[in-house]
């Protein structure tokens, strides 16, 4: 097999297996895309989809040696295959190597080079485009809440953005297979099966969400209807969704938010029965007898006199707070839980990311494009991390900044990754992965670029500063 041939065979499964990163190249190269988009494309496209990109080029190779032997050797039939068994053997091994020395040469020399050149990769020292963790899949995990009516509570959950199905039912009585009209005879209570992405809500979620929505200092009923079969609970598969549970139930005592104490039954998972076809999606199938008993209840009236429009999730369970004390003294003595805590109550990707290093989707995240003022915390300690005043918008789809909001906010660590020295950017007391520092930041202001994981940060406005106990830091926005 002549080098020319050789050549031709495997070039183009190169270049598919190398879209990865030469994509970006040649979106800047061609005037279509910024360095700085080009350069958050190629963290993507390595990080989460380089195996697509060589599977892609795998493809390739085998399309280009089946037409390479047909057309230019001749062997199109099964016999000719075994008769000229070992030059077939030959020829497929030296295309297999010339193409994956081929790729390394290609990807790691000319590439890294030419993207050095254009200043894609952000440092000088790099060795490959930066890296990303892989994909992550939707994890379907499920609870039991209960909080009265289960018409409601299933019309609620089915509001929060994460939650996939909610299934109205039965739980925690005597004999098997309840309906409505011996349920509460039997001791079940009506309950509602959420299963939510585990990836976008935590378990600790869903408590926070059950409480803001029902009426959880009632253990005897739930508003208009009365009896133990309506009375606010919810259930847990471990200890660790029990201490979580019991831990935002004391968080949110502690802020004397209702006017009595919470009575919220935290009972062990028990058997779900589903209720009666006629009763999932009530609120659809029947809706204007369903308002009317929605307002007649006082449910409504009731959330919005303790909650306002503060009825989504804030993590309640993950940043511990005293508003007796300073924010300082909070995170100042944060211990970090355990890693089957942790696992409990931050989400798939908020885990992923502060605890693994790992990178979240640019574009699609919580704080890239948002503009009210106010401070970035770290989503476990609380820790103050950036200001609104020095956010900008970068084109990368990350929360970028120009600096910390006080220069002894974060920690910085020298990140060798995948052959790719960068600077990471870590949290000083919960030691969580942020993200990472560039120096292509805007120059009148620094020259630096802070590049964030929404995941690894809470946001908290700036009329709410004073309340959550940040009132020393209105100075910075």
């Amino acid at each position: 097999m002549k080098i020319k041939e050789i050549f031709k065979v495997s070039s183009i499964p190169v270049a598919v297996a190398s879209l990865c990163c030469l994509s970006p190249i040649i979106l800047v190269v061609l005037g279509i895309g910024t360095v700085s988009f080009a350069s958050s494309l190629a963290d993507t496209l390595y990080g989460s989809y380089k195996w697509y990109f060589r599977i892609a080029g795998l493809l390739a190779m085998i399309i280009a040696l089946v037409l390479y032997l047909r057309r230019t050797k001749g062997i199109c039939t099964m016999d000719e295959v075994k008769k000229r068994r070992n030059e077939i053997i030959n020829i497929v091994s030296i295309v297999v190597i010339s193409s994956v020395v081929g790729y390394i040469i290609f990807l790691y020399v000319i590439l890294h080079y030419l993207g050095v050149f254009l200043n894609l990769w952000g440092n000088p020292k790099v060795m490959l485009p930066a890296a990303t963790s892989s994909s992550l899949s939707i994890t379907t995990k499920t609870a039991l809440m209960a909080g009265g009516c289960f018409w409601c509570v299933e019309a609620d959950f089915e509001k929060l953005p994460g939650v996939t199905d909610v299934v109205s039912g039965y739980a925690g009585g005597a004999g098997d297979n309840p309906t409505y009209e011996n349920y509460a005879e039997g001791g079940y209570r009506e309950v509602v099966k959420v299963s939510y992405d585990g990836s976008k809500l935590s378990y600790a979620s869903l408590v926070e969400y059950l409480i803001k929505h029902s009426d959880v200092t009632d253990g005897q009923g739930s508003f208009h209807d009365r009896g133990p079969q309506y009375a606010p609970a919810v259930y847990y598969d471990t200890t660790m969704e029990k201490d979580t549970a019991l831990e935002i139930i004391k968080e949110v005592d502690v802020k004397k938010i209702y006017d009595k104490s919470i009575d919220l039954a935290v009972i062990p998972r028990v058997t779900f029965y589903p209720a009666e076809e006629y009763h999932q999606d009530y609120y659809k199938k029947n809706p204007i007898r369903y308002s009317y008993y929605r307002n007649a209840s006082g449910r409504d009236a009731f959330v919005k006199k303790y909650w306002g429009d503060n009825t989504g999730i804030e993590g309640y369970g993950v940043v511990k707070s005293d508003q007796n004390s300073s924010a300082k003294s909070v995170w100042k003595d944060f211990k970090k839980p355990s890693d089957a805590q942790l696992r409990t109550v931050l989400t798939q990707l908020q885990y992923k990311v502060t605890q693994e290093k790992g990178t979240e989707k640019p574009f699609d995240n919580a704080y890239d494009k948002n503009k009210e003022d106010g401070i970035y915390v770290d989503i476990l300690s609380g820790e103050p991390l950036y200001s609104s005043k020095d956010k900008y918008d970068s084109g990368t789809g990350w929360p970028s900044f120009v600096k910390p909001i006080t220069a002894d906010a974060v920690k910085l660590k020298e990140d060798n990754t995948f052959f790719n020295t960068r600077t990471e950017v870590r949290s000083v007391y919960a030691d969580s992965h942020l993200g990472h520092m560039f120096d292509d930041g805007p120059a009148d202001r620094g020259g630096k670029r802070y590049c964030m994981n929404s995941a690894s940060m809470r946001f908290i406005s700036k009329a709410q500063m004073e309340k959550e106990g940040y009132g020393d830091y209105l100075k910075y926005i």
